[in-house]
């Protein structure tokens, strides 16, 4: 994993749980290539996070032994191959642990959206002591309305879950959902026009893949209604950033987005100054102190391993394709 990664994710109990499993050096990190010469041929257990080295052919063959990798973070695209498949090395993962933040960072900004808070907290500072109740348009409000949940991923199903105590209609599009899946999840399942039009905010929660590349273009951003809310925690690939910049200066829509294409703006970027923007740096994963519960789940996962259990949070080699 990074250098300075140790120290986030693992506190003094976390390491002393760590001694008491395995045999650990956790001074001798590996990052970004595989230094083959540094590995220790007799490692059974991988424990990566981000910046871990990818597991290809050449890297298995100096872990002969390797039996499993335990990633304390999301997802694990960047690491396993299609190797780690052919040597029957399993994998868990820490993404359900890690859309937690996003959902409750997700559940936040619908709510907010609705409620126009970041459009009336700029006016309020534009206004000060010219404020009047009036200026707050009947529309604001989360009462009766519609939220459109794209992608029915750990993190869409976790903001399904943290929705259903609010007055709020929920609908979702995945085309790996039927609609008996759906109904469990207490949604109606809608194409995916459909749901632009209904929603009064979208959220979007699915993987950055080559179907799903500008999936929100032009057309798609120009069926969503007047006033409606783009939320994107998932990735910057998912939308025109042209486009959808074209519908924001013309204030039609309003945006939360938490990943851009490119990732970090060009600074001269006008999404920056619009008053119906919200723009965060990639903050809706986990941060902070929340790293630490991805080391803790992490050290769950290997002292299931160590007791000869089975992971309780797998990696499904079929899914990876698929998955974020």
């Amino acid at each position: 994993m990074e250098p300075g990664l140790v120290a986030a994710l693992f506190d003094a109990a976390s390491i002393a749980r760590l001694n008491r499993l395995t045999t650990i050096q956790l001074g001798q990190l590996q990052h970004g290539v595989l230094d083959r010469d540094a590995v220790d041929p007799d490692t059974e257990v991988m424990l990566t996070c981000w910046g871990a080295p990818q597991l290809d052919v050449a890297a298995l063959d100096a872990l002969p032994k390797l039996r499993a990798v335990v990633h304390a973070a999301g997802s694990v695209k960047g690491i396993v191959t299609s190797a780690c498949r052919e040597r029957g090395i399993e994998v868990s993962s820490a993404a359900s642990v890690n859309a937690l933040p996003v959902a409750e960072y997700t559940l936040a900004m619908i709510l907010l959206a609705n409620k126009r808070v970041p459009w009336l907290a700029r006016t309020y500072r534009d206004m000060r002591a010219g404020w009047h109740p009036r200026v707050v348009p009947e529309s604001v409000g989360n009462f009766g309305l519609t939220v459109g949940i794209v992608g029915a991923s750990l993190i869409g199903r976790r903001v399904i879950e943290l929705l259903r105590p609010f007055d709020l209609e929920v609908i979702l599009h995945d085309p790996y959902v039927d609609q008996a899946q759906a109904a469990g999840l207490g949604v109606e399942l809608v194409d995916l026009d459909q749901l632009c039009a209904r929603s009064h905010v979208v959220s979007l929660h699915a993987p950055a893949l080559p179907s799903t590349r500008h999936m929100f273009d032009a057309r798609r951003l120009g069926l969503m209604r007047d006033g409606a809310t783009l939320i994107n925690t998932a990735r910057g690939h998912l939308v025109d950033t042209d486009a959808l910049t074209e519908e924001l200066v013309s204030g039609r829509l309003n945006a939360v987005l938490d990943h851009t294409e490119p990732e970090i703006l060009p600074t001269r970027s006008v999404l920056y100054g619009l008053p119906n923007v919200v723009l965060t740096p990639h903050i809706a994963g986990s941060q902070g102190n929340e790293l630490r519960r991805m080391g803790s789940a992490a050290i769950d996962e290997l002292e299931r391993f160590v007791n000869g259990q089975p992971f309780e949070h797998p990696v499904d080699y079929d899914a990876l394709e698929r998955s974020a």
